[in-house]
């Protein structure tokens, strides 16, 4: 059986703005946007190329067993692409706040391109939750 990882729940404070950051900005696609039950909606968006969603919820209680986080404490959710300064730039390009490219070197993060795997920059949403994009060798198919 596999066990595949689809829908990430991001925590944000205001669905709409953020709607508009994952799917104008940051170019996800919106595969979701409703009320699912009285006073709970979820926007469900999928980065270009992507299997797994993530979903910007409101009104929607714990499952039981689960803690709710509260917006902007998700970070470190990770994103691969094929061409670093390539995805930098569209993301500039369509207004988000990103980092330079760095990459770890003897010294700690330094800046500028690494070797394989070893090219990274970040930026946050609008609640402060944080992300990372790291340079892969190759589309994930191909790997």
């Amino acid at each position: 059986m596999n066990w595949t990882l689809e829908v990430v729940p991001v925590p944000v404070t205001d669905l709409d703005r953020s709607k508009e950051f994952y799917g104008e900005k940051c170019g996800f696609t919106i595969d979701l946007d409703d009320e699912v039950a009285p006073g709970v909606r979820v926007i469900q968006a999928t980065p270009p190329g992507s299997r797994c969603s993530i979903a910007l919820l409101s009104g929607m209680p714990p499952m039981p067993g689960t803690k709710e986080m509260a917006p902007g404490t998700l970070q470190g959710l990770q994103l691969c692409v094929t061409d670093i300064e390539a995805g930098r730039a569209e993301l500039l390009a369509r207004g988000v706040d990103v980092s330079p490219v760095r990459h770890v070197g003897a010294a700690g993060w330094e800046e500028g391109k690494g070797g394989t795997w070893n090219s990274f920059m970040t930026f946050e949403d609008p609640d402060g939750n944080g992300w990372l994009v790291q340079e892969a060798p190759s589309e994930l198919s191909e790997r």
